[in-house]
């Protein structure tokens, strides 16, 4: 799926595209596929697909840099609410919201 040219978040916002079912598909040591439904209460997982500029720090005077960037795949917490733009579902969270990037 391919980065929507549409969407900008701002401040220290991130838009996230959700994993596929394939690309979300853990696997167990052995190879054995886990599927998505044994653990629901587990965090997200999704790829970055854009950034916002960053939050000012407190004295207001300076950008606090992303520690995320595009094409990133993260882990983030799940409590918040996925927006349609166009066809494309996405999460618009705070950075702070993002537990992980995996490697």
């Amino acid at each position: 799926m391919s980065m929507s040219k549409n969407i900008t978040p701002i401040g220290d916002r991130v838009a996230i595209r959700p994993l596929t079912d394939e690309e979300a598909a853990s696997k167990s040591p052995a190879g054995i596929i886990i599927p998505d439904t044994v653990d629901k209460e587990k965090p997200e997982q999704g790829v970055v697909v854009a950034v916002g500029v960053g939050k000012w720090d407190e004295s207001g005077q300076k950008r606090i840099p992303m520690d995320v960037k595009v094409d990133d795949r993260v882990i983030f917490k799940s409590w918040n609410e996925s927006v349609k733009v166009e066809k494309d579902e996405y999460w618009i969270i705070n950075e702070s919201d993002i537990l992980a990037i995996i490697s």
